[in-house]
């Protein structure tokens, strides 16, 4: 099993979204390396739903990959604000993976707690300039992370 951290903005779509639906479509990812680790993604494959550009980024809960990747349909939708004119419909340009809700952390994990941390100082959402939608996470911050919840419910 692999572990990955997504990005949504809240406003777009949340924890609490994913919540209510249970699984869902995760898509309009349109950069190539997030689009790339999209299709790296295995059934089973644990994901932190990370809330970004909103007051309070942060990792907000778990979710695990539903459906590996996937054509995105929004590509080929020029009602969609994801609409690639220039995706051909026999080799597509973007992909997409389905999500089900496991668990909503009881507050926002911040992104500045990540960057106190010390056992996190070389995972990439926490670097300078980092980013990605999408990105994988290595098993030692993954456990590091779940520590740091487990450490808040106590």
């Amino acid at each position: 099993m692999a572990y990955w951290l997504l990005k949504s903005e809240p406003s777009v779509f949340s924890i609490d979204d994913l919540q209510a639906r249970q699984t869902s479509l995760w898509d309009g990812v349109r950069n190539y390396q997030a689009r790339n680790f999209l299709r790296a993604m295995q059934a089973g494959d644990k994901a932190f739903f990370y809330h970004s550009s909103c007051a309070g980024p942060g990792i907000a809960g778990i979710m695990t990959i539903a459906k590996p990747a996937y054509p995105d349909p929004a590509q080929f939708d020029p009602e969609s604000p994801y609409f690639d004119p220039k995706s051909p419909h026999e080799t597509p340009r973007w992909d997409s993976v389905d999500v089900r809700f496991s668990e909503k952390f009881d507050a926002v994990i911040s992104l500045a707690a990540l960057k106190a941390h010390q056992e996190l100082t070389d995972f990439v959402l926490t670097q300078k300039g980092s980013r990605l939608s999408v990105m994988p996470v290595r098993t030692a911050e993954w456990k590091t992370i779940l520590g740091m919840q487990q450490k808040r419910k106590t």
